[in-house]
């Protein structure tokens, strides 16, 4: 029974909704119109009806006035956000190259520095553009060539030390052999003014990134921290040019010789810029001299050779 009232109320209620909203379009309209007439004497009550949509457009209006400004705050700064992320990325980009530039003049002022204090070579920059995948630590490729007076068996060292002799010189590049290649054999010294032992400095196998220093007798005043220097001797390599540091020494197998493990003066794993030595106008090491006789058993070499001649020319006669 009281679904059935209340299903007859509902038409009354559409009504008068309908009413209202009649009602309420007829009050916008005058109320838009008002200000070409003059106001009657309901305009209070007109007010009255108007008031609740007054202040629901103007709401809507508030509220559509934010939404407009913050969407638009959201686009701003989403473009902002993108701008300065474009300049942050640039001005990262120039922070590494200012220090790359910075990096490569402090190596071209350290080998500018060498060159003028090595004034006994003739020096040509170089930088080390390429290394052979297969040997790594054996060989590197520079930029430098036959045109700029490259040629097979000059020195290439740093400001640090020694690194290796030309051993491929194409015209515009080079090859260059590490000193801690196998294969490489350096004529080397003790600096030490007390020991001056001499040795031969080659690459191991078994650990490339560090050299040995061979053929050095067992009762050799040979210890570790000495300084190790090109000896001059082979005919490539000039005297005098730093190698490395003794490291560590161990006996050889046979137990007759011993072997001194060299921390070369050059760090190879970040060798970038070097010099090649075109010219050495360093004096040429003195000949080995003839150790001295006993009295009494001294030797004439000419009067050798002529005994010699003559003992060949009597058997010529027979």
């Amino acid at each position: 029974m009281s679904s059935r009232v209340r299903k007859d109320k509902n038409p009354h209620r559409k009504t008068w909704a309908v009413l209202f909203v009649i009602v309420s379009l007829f009050c916008i309209i005058f109320f838009a119109a008002k200000g070409r007439f003059q106001a009657t004497a309901n305009s209070q009550a007109v007010a009255l009806v108007l008031s609740p949509f007054q202040q629901a457009v103007s709401w809507i209006g508030g509220q559509l006035d934010y939404v407009t400004s913050t969407v638009w705050d959201i686009a701003t700064a989403h473009e902002q956000n993108k701008l300065l992320r474009n300049e942050v990325e640039q001005l990262r980009i120039q922070n590494l190259e200012a220090s790359e530039a910075m990096a490569e003049n402090e190596r071209l002022r350290t080998l500018l520095g060498y060159r003028q204090m090595t004034t006994q070579f003739d020096l040509v920059a170089a930088r080390v553009i390429g290394r052979e995948s297969a040997t790594w630590s054996r060989m590197i490729v520079i930029n430098r060539g036959q045109k700029d007076g490259i040629a097979v068996d000059m020195v290439v060292v740093t400001s640090d030390g020694l690194v290796g002799h030309i051993v491929e010189a194409d015209w515009n590049t080079s090859k260059v052999q590490l000193i801690l290649d196998p294969r490489s054999s350096v004529g080397t010294i003790v600096q030490r003014a007390e020991s001056r032992v001499a040795g031969i400095v080659q690459g191991d196998t078994n650990n490339p990134m560090m050299p040995q220093m061979v053929n050095i007798a067992k009762n050799a005043d040979v210890a570790e921290g000495d300084v190790i220097v090109t000896s001059g001797f082979g005919g490539i390599y000039p005297k005098g040019i730093v190698v490395g540091r003794i490291s560590s020494i161990e006996n050889d197998a046979g137990g007759l010789l011993k072997i001194g493990l060299l921390e070369t003066a050059v760090d190879f794993q970040k060798l970038e810029d070097v010099m090649v030595i075109t010219a050495s106008r360093e004096a040429p090491p003195e000949p080995m001299k003839p150790p001295a006789q006993t009295p009494g058993t001294e030797t004439d070499p000419a009067a050798q050779a002529a005994e010699a001649k003559a003992a060949a020319a009597g058997e010529s006669q027979k």
